[in-house]
């Protein structure tokens, strides 16, 4: 491998890499993918849960919708490769797959593998060659005018490998176990980039509260989560959909969503934000107290704490009983409208105090980047650095979860491709 000369160089074969590599490639140029881990497209594996959350099936204007920071930047590439052309791409790789709840879009196997073999395959037929190397520094050069330009790399190990063109594609600084542990960054760097700060993006929150450790692994569906910035009594976020509890606090598609929209303030701290969870979101606060009441006419004789079996998981019991204020041993005869009223302000607006952010490791997206204003949008060619490209999360561009930031890799990784 060594002094061997390629027409293009990709570090990384993720999402990006392997989609630019297949563009690349299929133009008749000599390309060569450098992977650090064993397997290339590790972190795609553990997308959606195992189950790879392909792209979100919508139209460019209602992508943008879902794209959290630079949403421009993105018009351009999105337009090349839109969500409706990366499900043909992969159905015409053999990969079926379905829309769910959501727009979502995932292979119907519901395996991950399936994405990652389909897009590899597709990339070693193109003439991809993909290696295992970790690349160190980029080799760059100055022409008579001091343009600056790339023409190869060196790797960990100290071989040399020229090419007229490398696209970065390496990922962000999440899930550094699939190899995302921030090289991208500063090999941006070692080019004069700007690298905008780095944040966790959609991630779980730990909270103070201990009963979310008490219902651990119980998952709700279909209830609101609230978020509440308590310095200004702003609702900065609302939405239908999905939780779980977790020994320090909660996940789940909702809270991923909604830390996109919570700050720390100076010490990290996110106790300025309250969250409150609605578990029965489709029945008003009258509708509510008339269900109870009818469950209780069944239970009229019991005591409180087991009256709820038929409104409640079993596992939050207890715990929304505590919260209500009604001691467990009352006879629901003789339970009062206040207490009544108690426990449906508690069903409809449970409150977490959150205090922090899960580490950025555990982030599903790391938010911040390259700077995209040194960054060409239709080629994604740095404006530094002649033959320098950037592509996928890399890049300080990053959406909702629900397949948008997967098809922000590919569509990126497609612009660099075509142009480099």
């Amino acid at each position: 491998m060594s002094d061997k000369q390629y027409d293009t160089l990709i570090i990384g074969a993720g999402a990006a890499g392997l989609m630019a590599g297949i563009q690349v490639a299929g133009r008749g140029k000599q390309v060569l993918i450098l992977e650090k881990m064993e397997r290339p497209g590790r972190k795609l594996l553990i997308t959606g849960k195992g189950r790879c959350n392909v792209t979100n099936c919508c139209t460019v204007e209602d992508f943008m919708l879902n794209v959290l920071s630079n949403k421009r930047f993105l018009y351009s590439s999105l337009n090349a490769l839109n969500p409706y052309e990366v499900m043909g791409f992969f159905e015409d790789c053999g990969v079926a797959l379905k829309v769910e709840r959501g727009e979502r879009v995932f292979p119907v196997s519901d395996r991950s593998a399936d994405i990652v073999d389909a897009l590899v395959n597709k990339a070693q037929q193109s003439g991809c060659r993909i290696t295992r190397a970790c690349v160190k520094e980029l080799i760059l050069d100055t022409n008579s005018e001091g343009k600056l330009s790339v023409c190869g790399v060196i790797t960990e190990d100290g071989q040399t490998i020229h090419a007229s063109s490398v696209i970065v594609a390496t990922g962000g600084k999440s899930y550094p176990a699939t190899g995302s542990t921030g090289d991208g960054y500063r090999l941006a760097r070692q080019a004069g980039h700007k690298v905008t700060p780095l944040r966790p993006s959609l991630i779980p929150l730990v909270c103070k509260e201990k009963i979310c450790r008490d219902m651990m692994g119980l998952s709700l569906k279909n209830v609101v989560l609230k978020v509440v910035d308590t310095r200004s009594g702003k609702e900065v976020f609302s939405e239908l959909g999905e939780i779980l509890f977790t020994h320090f606090g909660v996940s789940g598609p909702l809270v991923l969503s909604a830390s996109c929209h919570m700050q720390p303030d100076k010490n990290g701290s996110l106790e300025h934000y309250k969250l409150y969870i609605d578990w029965k979101p489709a029945l008003s606060h009258q509708q509510l107290d008339a269900r109870i009441l009818r469950d209780f006419e069944q239970f009229i004789n019991k005591d409180f704490i087991n009256s709820l079996g038929l409104l409640l998981p079993k596992k939050s019991i207890q715990i929304i009983a505590s919260l209500s204020g009604i001691p467990f041993d009352t006879k629901i005869n003789q339970i009062t409208k206040a207490q009544r009223t108690a426990l449906v302000d508690i069903i409809k607006a449970m409150p977490l105090t959150p205090t922090a952010f899960r580490p950025i490791e555990e982030a599903i997206v790391t938010a911040g980047g390259v700077d995209v204003s040194q960054i060409n949008p239709k080629t994604m060619e740095s404006k530094l650095a002649s033959g320098l490209y950037f592509a996928g999360e890399v890049l300080d561009v990053d959406g909702y979860t629900g397949g948008f930031n997967l098809q922000i890799a590919f569509s990126t990784g497609f612009a660099a491709g075509t142009y480099c």
